[in-house]
């Protein structure tokens, strides 16, 4: 699915972008190619100062969106690792190929 979405191999190899030009590249992508389910509404976020969560819910007070939770490691002010966690509706768009142009 990566190398149709025209994601450099390296992401796509190894699940993993590394450096603000891969990831630039990568969101640039997902921008042109943005299903009609993905919306941007969350309601709050949690952390420790070092640990950031939020969560984007399936129902939102705009009507139905992608559901999924992104956690990110922060250290001095840049994010260290970030991970992304599915929900059930954004698994079904992923799974429709949605992202694909």
């Amino acid at each position: 699915m990566g190398e149709r979405l025209g994601i450099t191999p390296i992401c796509t190899e190894r699940g993993i972008c590394e450096g603000r030009e891969e990831l630039r590249e990568l969101f640039e992508v997902f921008a042109k190619r943005k299903p009609k389910l993905r919306q941007y509404y969350r309601p709050g976020y949690f952390t420790d100062g070092h640990t950031l969560v939020f969560e984007y819910p399936r129902n939102a007070p705009t009507g139905e969106q992608m559901d999924f939770v992104e956690v990110m490691h922060i250290e001095d002010g840049l994010i260290q690792n970030h991970k992304v966690y599915w929900g059930w509706r954004g698994v079904q768009v992923l799974q429709r190929d949605e992202y694909h142009a």
